[in-house]
């Protein structure tokens, strides 16, 4: 009973001071994939889950379980960010908990400090603060469950306990692939503790674990080349050089966590450069140390091997996505990081004043670097503070200050610097596109520089929209602009944003039949898509009024802040002879936009046939004027209406 109440104050302790911590994030943004990972309109029914599961590239990376925790905390939250950056610092404090459990199942000292080490670490601070980073707080608990599962049947023998461990290290598997590597890092526990292995023991329960891991580990890599883009280009050499560099560089962030940043700077390897050979001979060094201290002490080469085994995913010889711009990234040692910190708990077990302080200082650099998770502009000046020649933030940060007031002119400029840092770069020069686009003059730069991205990646389906977008824009290359929807939809057919687009491509051309039928394919992936229902409305206004009315309204419910669909919602209603109801829309619209111009002309007109009216309807036409002076039919209603009143 002890036990337990000891245990479950530990629980309660590790969540308040990682909340603590962690507090300065708590309530950040969306930030850069998010978006990809929080669940897509298109995904959010029942059978958006069942196509989580059975359709693979429905979402990012398969990682069905991942996307089906998300799916449930977008049922329950929507898109509120604390919900998910609670649950984050929920699911890293049961994995601390679980890690102390972990330790004194091995019966090593230290225990507490060895989940407070991990809960506090900042090199956490990028799985944890980072919403898309779920799958490193999930999987880790499913990571330790299984491994503190396995070991009961180790001890016991015991078929249920080893169908449990089996269960929760596929659940594992099914949220993040890298912890494929537990089987290997049980046989390194099993080894120390034993100082021998046995094949029948040991290893054969093991097999199908490996053989899972693998083959989940092979499907994972197939998956990043065909659906992220995850590229290769390095030597076999080459490879051997980088591991050893970033096996010690993660090493060195553990022992001394400063300098932390979301994005490190792509090391240059080249096998001519000689003191690059220093990596490989210092690990050779660590290594033989390591296996020499063994034969006293076995735990230190235990704690070492299963780091680097943790590591073997991201260590350079199987391609990933983010190679692309930096070969480290913290949260690839989250788990990693147990072999180093549980060692360090063990020996510092018996100094409970310098395992105290230890704590108070990762838990004051642990705040500090939250702080730069506040919002996704922090993020990347703060990265560019720290990694200057940071391609990709200089590309995002201009990609997110397109949309702020004022700020076209500096996104311009962070954009043409990613450019220049990285000439192969596609994001940078669509982006470029969007920044051209609302230049008045500049519409051919933007086409140019969409046109650039999709040659560099045919595949880059917001790219082919946006120059799509552009094209349609062009007298004479509406066709060339359909060509490029139909592309972006056959790479992903629930791209709803070019469904839409193609509706309107085809609305333009008097296609009317196949613009509904685009728009309804926009809304079928995308309910809450506002333009799509007001684009549908459009085209159906005229003959089907009250299916026109349904869409305005849908699209009103979707954006409630949206003047033209309360306008042209309007004009429905007054052709149908609803006046009171046009004229409460019309004054939605105005009120909304007291720059809009028609919808002033519009409630004046309806105004203008009620009793008593006139004078009302005198003040919206004369406001439509000051808006546009040159709307005579404006100028013509005035005047035959205060000559009526003389």
């Amino acid at each position: 009973m002890a036990t337990r109440v000891r245990d479950a104050g530990f629980a309660i302790f590790s969540f308040c001071v990682v909340l603590i911590a962690y507090w300065p994030a708590l309530n950040g943004g969306f930030l850069w994939d998010d978006d990809r990972h929080i669940t897509s309109p298109a995904l959010q029914s029942l059978h958006g889950l069942w196509r989580i599961w059975f359709q693979v590239g429905s979402t990012q990376q398969y990682y069905p379980l991942l996307h089906s925790a998300f799916w449930l905390e977008h049922r329950l939250w929507g898109d509120a960010v604390l919900g998910y950056h609670l649950t984050n610092l929920a699911l890293h404090s049961l994995t601390a908990w679980l890690v102390m459990i972990l330790v004194r199942r091995l019966a090593l000292p230290g225990a507490w400090l060895a989940g407070l080490l991990f809960a506090l670490h900042p090199v956490c601070v990028e799985s944890v603060a980072w919403i898309s980073e779920q799958k490193n707080t999930l999987s880790a608990v499913f990571f330790v469950s299984a491994a503190l599962v396995y070991l009961t049947f180790d001890r016991s023998r015991r078929r249920s306990s080893y169908l449990w461990a089996t269960l929760l290290f596929t659940l594992a598997l099914l949220t993040k692939t890298v912890t494929a590597t537990l089987p290997a890092g049980l046989v390194i526990v099993i080894w120390w503790m034993r100082g021998r292995l046995s094949l029948k023991r040991d290893i054969v329960p093991l097999l199908p674990w490996f053989a899972a891991g693998i083959s989940a580990g092979l499907f994972t890599a197939w998956v990043e080349r065909r659906f992220i883009g995850a590229e290769g280009g390095l030597s076999l050499i080459d490879k051997c050089l980088l591991a050893p560099r970033i096996m010690l560089f993660y090493l060195a962030k553990l022992i001394l966590p400063i300098d932390l940043t979301f994005i490190y700077p792509r090391w240059t390897v080249n096998a001519s450069v000689w003191w690059q050979y220093l990596f490989p001979l210092g690990l050779l060094i660590l290594a033989t140390a390591l296996l020499v201290l063994a034969r006293r002490q076995r735990g230190p080469l235990a704690g070492f091997l299963y780091f680097a085994v943790t590591l073997s995913p991201v260590l350079g010889f199987v391609d990933v996505y983010p190679f692309i711009y930096s070969y480290v990234a913290d949260h690839f040692q989250y788990l990693a990081s147990l072999g180093i910190l549980i060692p360090v708990a063990a020996v510092l077990a018996s100094r409970k004043w310098v395992g105290g302080v230890m704590l108070a200082v990762l838990a004051c650099l642990t705040w500090s670097q939250c702080q730069m998770y506040v919002d996704a502009e922090t993020l990347y000046r703060e990265t560019l503070a720290r990694n200057p020649s940071c391609w990709l933030a200089e590309n995002n940060l201009g990609a997110l200050l397109l949309d702020s007031p004022g700020g076209l002119a500096e996104a311009i400029g962070h954009l043409e610097a990613s450019a220049r840092m990285n000439p192969v770069n596609p994001q940078a020069h669509n982006n470029l596109g969007m920044a051209f686009s609302r230049i008045p003059g500049r519409l051919p730069d933007a086409i140019e520089q969409f046109q650039t991205a999709v040659q560099m990646q045919p595949r880059y389906l917001q790219a082919r929209n946006n120059l799509g977008a552009a094209l349609s824009r062009v007298p004479g290359r509406m066709v060339e602009a359909i060509v490029q929807y139909r592309a972006a939809i056959a790479i992903n057919p629930d791209y709803a944003e070019a469904h839409n687009n193609l509706g309107n491509a085809y609305a333009a051309g008097g296609q009317l039949s196949e613009a509904v039928l685009e728009y309804r394919s926009a809304i079928q992936l995308n309910p809450d898509y506002a333009e799509a229902h007001y684009n549908l409305a459009n085209v159906l206004a005229d003959g089907h009024p009250q299916d026109a009315i349904a869409e305005y309204q849908a699209a009103l419910g979707a954006r409630a802040d949206y003047p033209e669909a309360h306008n042209n919602l309007g004009l429905v209603f007054s052709r149908a002879g609803l006046v009171p109801e046009a004229i409460r829309e019309f004054r939605a619209a105005v009120q909304l936009q007291p720059g809009f111009a028609e919808a002033h002309y519009n409630l004046a007109t309806a105004l203008s046939t009620t009793p008593g009216g006139a004078s009302e309807a005198i003040a919206e036409y004369e406001a439509a004027l000051r808006i546009r002076p040159d709307m005579s039919p404006a100028r013509q209603m005035v005047d035959r209406l205060r000559a009526a009143q003389r």
